[in-house]
Order: structure tokens, then sequence, then C-alpha cells
């Protein structure tokens, strides 16, 4: 039998058979890729069959029937349609976008029962063209909203925005997200410069493929914020000169710019850093007054002021210099007249020391009202010595000093040494007498000039024509005073001096005398408060 002939009585085979279920196709729908191949799969199918038919769409004419002598394709599926014989599947080839839609499998078995199932095929697009426009090139933080629309190509597209590899989630305040078909959109109200810190992508997907945007970066601007001038604190001086400076900085985008203000009121410089040098050539630091600076962002308007500092310059003591009597001074003659001067700087303070003590105001040691200067009248001999005038201000601190030399004495003299020697003994009389310079010394045996000019006049070996006076003069070359004393010698024969006790001896037996004087004094007084 012609088997397009026969298709009446297949159909009325189909009405007359009993329907076997509607699950002899797998679920759909079905997703291939536009221009790829898919199979249409049954389950629950026992060949042999009688026909399979093969439709798409209700009511237009079979896509494929198969019988089980020769297979039918319409014209239209040519070359693209095949049915397996042993599952009735279907494939199709090389999808077209018009493949979409609903297919219906009819199987006649040879019992005449028929099985019957609609599977929807979706032919996808594929997933392409992704990309992320946004509605501001930047933006301002707190101010602006930002659009992000993530636009695609493709079929039955689900679209997800991630920020670096954090998904980006709508809190349905600030932030929302809304998807269409062919495109998403992310809405940030009053953005922050975290929310968008990128780079952000939006990825496009559907079941079978998914592409993600190139990354996108949005320029978010804000501050200044954190307005800080370092130092954040300044002594009240600061030294002229130096290499002091002020330095601004503020946290924003774009980078802020600076502007000084001395008192409120500006400063004709620009840039992050205020140098004494600009400070000195305006005329400012005269007094303590009020530094600050300003950070300014041409991007968000917003202008923010540090805290301030207060100070005022102070020129250093240079030159500290003590200048006293250049001549001849003389202990109880001379007044001397000390001058602290410094060439240049602000003096605040001075004291004077002498031999690093302090120097003390009295009737002889007089200062002048503002420390500059002090007079000594008259000089006396402890006035020698070195004197030093420290000055010093807020910034600096210097000193001078000046050694004073005041010439005195000679003093009375003395001469240590032997008063009594056996012959043939050995004798070293010393002469001393304080003095400015040191004195000079001659000696004078029974009134007569010797030879001896030093402090010491040694005799060797005494005989006895060495007893008699020996007379030390001791001179000042510059005082021109002179000043004596005689010191008596006696030469005794030998053994002379050993003749009696000696004065330890002595001293012995009056202390052993004392001692048992005690003891017996002692004993009495014991025995009487024992004896009525």
């Amino acid at each position: 039998m012609d088997l397009f002939a026969s298709k009446s009585l297949f159909f009325l085979l189909s009405f007359l058979g009993c329907c076997a279920g509607v699950d002899i196709l797998e679920e759909g729908p079905v997703d291939v890729v536009l221009g790829k191949d898919v199979t249409l799969k049954t389950r629950n199918v026992n060949p042999p069959f009688f026909v399979v038919t093969w439709t798409f769409a209700t009511g237009s004419e079979p896509v494929v029937t198969m019988t089980k002598d020769q297979t039918k394709v319409d014209d239209t599926y040519a070359g693209r349609v095949e049915v397996n014989s042993t599952t009735a599947s279907l494939t199709l080839k090389g999808t077209k976008p018009e493949d979409s839609g609903v297919y219906s499998l009819s199987i006649v078995s040879p019992d005449l029962t028929t099985q019957a199932g609609e599977i929807e095929l979706r032919v996808l697009e594929p997933v392409s063209a992704v990309a992320i426009t946004p509605n501001l090139a930047e933006a301002i933080e707190h101010n602006s909203t930002v659009v992000l629309t993530c636009s695609a190509k493709g079929s039955f597209l689900k679209f997800s925005w991630l920020k670096g590899t954090t998904p980006i989630v709508a809190d349905g305040k600030r932030i929302t997200i809304k998807d269409e078909e062919l495109s998403s959109t992310l809405t940030v109200t009053d953005v922050l410069r975290t929310d968008l810190d990128g780079p952000v992508t939006c990825t496009a997907k559907n079941k079978l493929e998914e592409e993600k945007s190139p990354a996108f970066n949005l320029v978010v601007h804000y501050g200044p914020e954190k307005v800080t001038m370092t130092p954040a604190k300044t002594p009240e001086f600061i030294q002229s000169g130096s290499s002091f400076n002020l330095t601004c900085a503020a946290v924003s985008s774009p980078a802020a710019t600076f502007t000084w203000y001395h008192n409120q009121k500006e400063i004709k410089t620009t840039g992050p850093v205020l140098t004494l040098k600009e400070i000195q050539a305006q005329g400012l630091g005269k007094t303590p007054e009020e530094y600050t600076c300003r950070a300014s962002n041409d991007k968000t308007k917003r202008v923010i002021a540090s805290p301030g500092v207060t100070f005022a310059l102070m020129d250093p003591i240079i030159g500290a210099k003590l200048t006293g009597p250049t001549g001849t001074l003389i202990a109880g003659n001379s007044t001397a007249n000390l001058t602290c001067t410094v060439t240049s700087g602000t003096v605040k303070t001075r004291t004077w020391t002498k031999d690093g003590k302090p120097l003390a105001a009295s009737s002889r040691v007089v200062f002048s009202s503002d420390l500059s200067s002090v007079m000594l009248s008259p000089l006396q001999k402890e006035d020698n010595g070195e004197f030093t005038c420290a000055l010093s201000n807020p910034v600096t601190q210097s000193k001078a000093s000046h050694k004073m030399v005041v010439n005195y004495g000679p003093e009375p003299v003395t001469v240590s040494g032997e008063t009594a020697v056996e012959v043939n003994d050995p004798v070293t009389l010393t002469c001393a007498a304080a003095s400015m310079p040191p004195a000079t010394y001659t000696w004078k045996f029974n009134g007569t000039l010797t030879q001896v000019k030093t402090a010491q006049y040694v005799i060797e070996k005494a005989v006895y024509k060495s007893t008699g006076t020996y007379t030390c003069e001791a001179f000042n070359s510059v005082t021109k005073k002179t000043t004596t004393h005689t010191h008596t010698l006696s030469v005794k024969e030998e053994g002379a001096l050993d003749d009696g006790l000696s004065d330890g001896a002595i001293a012995g037996i009056v202390i052993a005398v004392i001692v048992a004087l005690a003891a017996a004094i002692g004993l009495i007084m014991y025995c009487r408060q024992k004896v009525p």
C-alpha cells in the first residue's frame, strides 16, 4: 500500500486506537544554540512501530512520517531531520530561529494503539555583546545617583552583577536591580566611594551559555575630609630662619588644593606646604597668631579647614660675648666691669656664674638693671677665676666667658722646718706666702743675704755654725709688696736631743698615772658601799 495513499487510514487508526499515555517524551523545554543540532528524545517506547509521526505546531503538515517500509520528510525539513527507528527520537540539524516551537509525536503500534506527546524546542540566540553603560562619566559621593545598564544579545537571558568577586545584592533602598529580557539595570542612589570601587562586571547567561562584560570602573569623587596639619602642635616660638614648615593633607579625590590663612586672612601662597621663609617674607610671625589651611575639591565643591596652630617667630641669639678689664688688676685697689653682649637676637634671660657657681649681688658686686653687666669694686683675691654669662630665649641658648686675674699679696709668710737638730743632721726650711702672681723668695742668715732664692732652704749636714736666725722674704713683682718671717735654728752636739724622755713617753706616763688613780678611786667607792 502506498504510504501517502493510506494517510486517511492512519488518522482513522489513531482515533480508533487507545492512547497509552503522554509521557513518551522527556520533559522540556529543550534548548539548543542557534545553528547547532538537537535531538528530541523519547522514553518508554518499544519497537516495532506501525507509524511514527512528528508534527511541528498543531494542525500543520507532519515534519516526518516513518513506517516500517519508508520515511517521508516534509520538503521544508529536507536533509535536516532524522528519526531513530529504534527509539523514534527526532534529530533536527542546523537549527534555525523558526524551529522554535512545540513538536508533537504520535506513535501507532502494530496493535493499533496510539501513544502521543508534546515537547517544546527553544532555539537560543548565542549570548554576546555583553557591555555596561553608565549614566555618568564620574560621580560625586553622597550626591550622585549612578545607573549602570548591562545589555546583551541572546535568548532567555539572566543577569548577575559582581564587584570584584563579590556579588552585588540589591538592598531595596539605595541599591536596586531591575532585570529585563535583554538588559539589567543597577541603580545606586547617593553613591558612596566603596559602592562601585570595582572592577564591576555583569554576566549574561542562559541554560547553555554565559558571557561576562568588560570590567567597568566608575570614578567617584569625594572629600576633602580628614584635613590635618603637621605638626599638629607647635611651641609658642619658632626660631627665625630655621627649616620649620607647616604641611597640610586631606583625603580627597581628586587631590585637594590648599590655601593658607593667617588669623583668618588668606596668605599669598599655594600648595600643601607653608615654609617659614614665606611667612617671614610676608612680614608675619612677629606675635603669636593662628595659622590654618583649607582644603578644597574642584569636583565636589567642598572646602574644609584644618585645626589651627599658634606661634610666633623669634630671632636666635648670635655672637654672645663677655668683655672685661684688660689692664692689671690689684686686689683692694682695682675695679672691674664685666659686660655681656650679643651680635643679634632677642635675649630673654641672663644668668651669671663664677667658676660654675651662681654669682650673687652684694655691696661689692652690683648688677645693671637688665643684668647685661656687673661691677665688682673693690676687687678681692676671691675674684680670681672664670666669669660666665648665660643668655637664653625660647629658641636658643648661648654663653660667653671671661677669665679674670686679680693680683694680690704676698700675704704673711710662714716658714716650716726644724727648730733644733744635732750636728750633721739635714735641715729643710720651707717658706710659703699666698700671692698672685706667685712670689719670689730670698733668704737671710743672721741678717746677711744668702744666695738661696727658692722657697726651700736646705742644709745637707748641720754644723754648729748653722745655729742662728733664718729670714725668708717673699716679694710680688706686680703689687711691689714684700713680707718676711724669721725662723730660729739651734744645732746641738750628737746625742743631746736624746736626753730625757720624749714627748710621747711623757704622754704615756701621764695617761698611766691617770688610769691608776681612777681605778683606786673606784675601789674605794666600792668598798664604802659594801662595808658599813
